[in-house]
């Protein structure tokens, strides 16, 4: 099956493109799509894999499903498009940047993130406008979980942030022994003040890459 995503991950992951899940995924997905509005616009479903190449992947941020409000979602976890209104989580996650790092990020596109080796996951690629969690359960989990434990297998030396239970289940897909596993509460407002405010995830994983020679991330 032709799947448009980045060389280099269809390089890893083309045998889950010939798997039957993924036949029963792309249908429902196109079915979904032609019916109504989705997010995001089917062109950035891959976005992530685009802009960050697995050989170039130093930082893994994991979220669950992209935003289902129309014109937020950019196929990135938790960026929106400049001149939006950030959502709360993202609030949070620039205040703990400035906390961190005493960086005071006004974009809210998250691209140059992206640009840098920061590789913006869902488990989730896809979701019906105004239906959150409405493609869940259809089988991204099963590519993204391949995506995150090809990561951990295949390179070296690697930091994951991962945010919340959902993410932190994720860790078994992990290999601790080579890579930095960076956890905390959610940033969202209901868990944010319980352990993910002066966590410090950003100035942590800017060290690890330092440690082991890798230029850190501009966060700003």
């Amino acid at each position: 099956m032709t799947v448009r995503i980045e060389p280099s991950w269809k390089q890893h992951l083309h045998a889950e493109f010939e798997k039957p899940y993924w036949t029963e995924l792309t249908d429902f997905v196109r079915a979904e799509y032609a019916a109504g509005q989705c997010c995001p616009p089917g062109k950035h479903i891959f976005r992530a894999f685009d802009l960050t190449p697995f050989d170039q992947v130093k930082v893994v941020i994991l979220g669950q499903d992209p935003y289902h409000t129309p014109g937020a979602a950019m196929g990135f976890c938790f960026s929106v498009p400049d001149g939006n209104r950030p959502q709360p989580s993202l609030q949070n996650i620039f205040q703990e940047l400035e906390s961190d790092l005493g960086i005071r990020r006004t974009r809210t596109d998250l691209s140059d993130w992206a640009e840098q080796g920061v590789f913006l996951l869902n488990a989730v690629l896809t979701v019906r406008a105004r239906a959150a969690g409405s493609h869940a359960g259809k089988g991204w989990e099963t590519f993204t979980d391949t995506a995150i434990r090809t990561l951990s297998e295949e390179r070296e030396h690697l930091v994951f942030i991962l945010w919340g239970s959902y993410a932190i289940a994720k860790r078994a897909l992990i290999d601790t022994a080579k890579h930095l596993v960076i956890t905390s509460p959610h940033p969202s407002p209901f868990s944010a003040h319980k352990g993910f405010f002066g966590s410090g995830p950003f100035s942590r994983a800017n060290d690890y890459l330092r440690e082991q020679g890798k230029e850190p991330i501009a966060w700003g």
